[in-house]
């Protein structure tokens, strides 16, 4: 795994190596990751951006996005080797980052904190991407894009409407943005 493009092109980011079968670590790939980045472009710059990266991983997402000039990234997860591949990530990639070492569904955010771009990626099949998007929806702007990856497509929940949705093997990336009436 590397970053694709921005300040940190090319950088390795730390192998995952036999990864936590029981967390569901898997890291999103490079090929799905720059697909992805593509498409965000027609959305977004990142260079405005603060990120959520819930059940954060390694941190693939929220570093590329930080690479390409996000402002800055907050990343949740509570898996032991997920939390020391990030924590290695981050180092290497030198961003000032927070790291919230806690279940997605139930993180605590501070007060003041305002997400523009989400990235989850929860285990698949568990239904923790609802719970978790409901958790941090206080501190969402109100025209936050949400990036869902699952193993099925995703329908777009209340006050969000769907933007894309791609197929890439046993995996759907669900674009969303969220809607403020």
């Amino acid at each position: 795994m590397r970053i694709i493009a921005g300040a940190h092109r090319g950088l390795a980011l730390a192998a995952v190596g036999k990864g936590d079968a029981a967390k569901h670590l898997r890291p999103t790939t490079d090929r799905v990751r720059e697909t992805l980045f593509n498409i965000l472009n027609n959305y977004i710059y990142f260079d405005e951006q603060t990120v959520l990266d819930l059940f954060a991983g390694t941190g693939a997402l929220g570093l590329e996005a930080a690479s390409r000039g996000a402002t800055h990234c907050t990343f949740v997860d509570d898996g032991r080797v997920a939390l020391r591949l990030l924590a290695e990530n981050i180092a290497k990639c030198q961003i000032d980052a927070d790291v919230i070492k806690r279940d997605a569904t139930r993180a605590d955010y501070p007060s003041n904190s305002r997400f523009s771009l989400v990235f989850m990626d929860p285990p698949y099949g568990k239904d923790l991407g609802q719970k978790a998007l409901a958790n941090a929806l206080n501190h969402l702007t109100d025209d936050a894009l949400v990036v869902w990856e699952e193993n099925a497509p995703m329908q777009a929940p209340v006050g969000f409407e769907q933007l894309d949705q791609r197929r890439f093997g046993d995996t759907w990336i669900t674009i969303l943005r969220r809607q403020v009436t």
